[in-house]
C-alpha cells in the first residue's frame, strides 16, 4: 500500500512527530531513535517531521533552520537511514518542487492555510498535501481548502487542527472541529503541542506542554481523530525554536500509550 493508504487504514491512529526546527546532526539522530523506537514497539506508522526552514518567526533574532538545500539533505539522510517518511512545512511556491523530491508530505502552514498558488503548487507534485487549520479560520472553512488541492485532480489531503485565536496570546481548540472536518472524509489530526502554544508573548512563544497528555486523551476520544502531531527535543529548554510547548522524549510514550488506551476502547463504537 502506499503511505496514504496506510494513513486510511491504520487500525489505531499515526503519528506525526519531531522537532520544530532541523538543529544539528546528534540531535536528529537522538530524536529520530527515539520515535522509531517507540513506533516500532507499539506497530505506529510515524511520519517523521521537522522544518528546514520556519519563515513565520516571532522576531528577527528567532531562529529559523538550516535553509532549504542543508535541511533538505538532513531530512533525505535521515529517511534512507532510518526508513520512515518525512514531513515539512513549504512557505513558498519556489521551495515545494524540491521539498517534494525528499518528502513525502508537504505541510502548508496554518498562516498560510488560504494561500491558493501555494497549495496549488503542493498538490501538483502528487505528495501527501497537510493543511494546517489557520487560527484566524472556521473549521468548516477548510472544505474549501481541500478543493484547492482536489482542483489539480490530488485527493491525498489531510486536515490538522491547531487551535484558534482565543483573545491575545492565547489559543482554544473547539472539539467540534474534529468532527466538522471529518465530514470531509479526509483524515483529520490533532496538533497537540501547537494548540498549547501561547503565541508571541514577549518575543518569543511561550506553551503549557503540561495539559499535552490530557488534550491530545481528549481529542482521541471523539472518535474523529486519525493522527497525532506534536513536537518533541531531548531538552526542550535546549531547543532552538519552540522550546516551550515542546516536549521532552521522555514524554513521548507515556502519552501515546494513553492514547492508545482510549483508541482501542472507543474503535468499536464507531467502526
Amino acid at each position: 500500500m502506499t503511505l496514504y493508504q496506510n494513513i486510511l487504514h491504520t487500525e489505531q491512529f499515526f503519528l506525526i512527530a519531531g522537532p520544530c526546527v532541523i538543529e544539528d546532526r546528534d540531535t536528529m539522530h537522538r530524536i529520530a531513535e527515539s520515535l522509531v523506537s517507540l513506533a516500532e514497539k507499539r506497530g505506529l506508522l510515524l511520519i517523521f517531521k521537522a522544518s528546514y526552514k520556519k519563515a513565520n518567526r516571532t522576531a528577527e533574532t528567532s531562529y529559523s533552520g538550516p535553509g532549504r538545500a542543508e535541511g533538505l539533505q538532513m531530512l533525505s539522510d535521515l529517511k534512507a537511514e532510518y526508513g520512515f517518511p518525512v514531513l515539512t512545512d513549504v512557505h513558498e511556491t519556489v521551495d515545494v518542487k524540491e521539498a517534494a523530491e525528499v518528502c513525502d508530505v508537504l505541510q502548508i502552514p496554518a498562516f498560510l492555510s488560504r494561500q491558493t498558488e501555494l497549495i496549488h503548487a503542493a498538490a501538483e507534485t502528487g505528495r501527501i498535501v497537510n493543511i494546517k487549520k489557520g487560527q484566524f479560520m472556521a473549521p468548516e472553512d477548510m472544505i474549501a481548502a481541500t478543493e484547492k488541492v482536489t482542483a489539480t485532480n490530488n485527493f491525498q489531503i489531510m486536515l490538522t487542527e491547531r487551535g484558534t485565536s482565543f483573545g491575545y496570546h492565547n489559543l482554544v481548540v473547539d472539539f467540534r472541529s474534529f468532527a466538522i472536518m471529518k465530514s470531509t472524509q479526509f483524515p483529520v489530526i490533532y496538533d497537540v503541542t501547537h494548540s498549547l502554544q501561547r503565541p508571541s508573548v514577549n518575543r518569543s512563544s511561550g506553551g503549557n506542554p503540561e495539559y499535552a497528555k490530557m488534550m491530545a486523551q481528549a481529542a482521541i476520544a471523539t472518535g474523529m481523530v486519525n493522527g497525532l502531531f506534536l513536537e518533541t527535543h531531548p531538552s526542550p529548554i535546549e531547543a532552538l525554536s519552540d522550546a516551550a510547548s515542546m516536549l521532552s522524549l521522555d514524554q513521548v510514550a507515556p502519552l501515546v500509550d494513553d492514547c492508545l488506551k482510549i483508541s482501542g476502547a472507543i474503535k468499536p463504537r464507531y467502526e
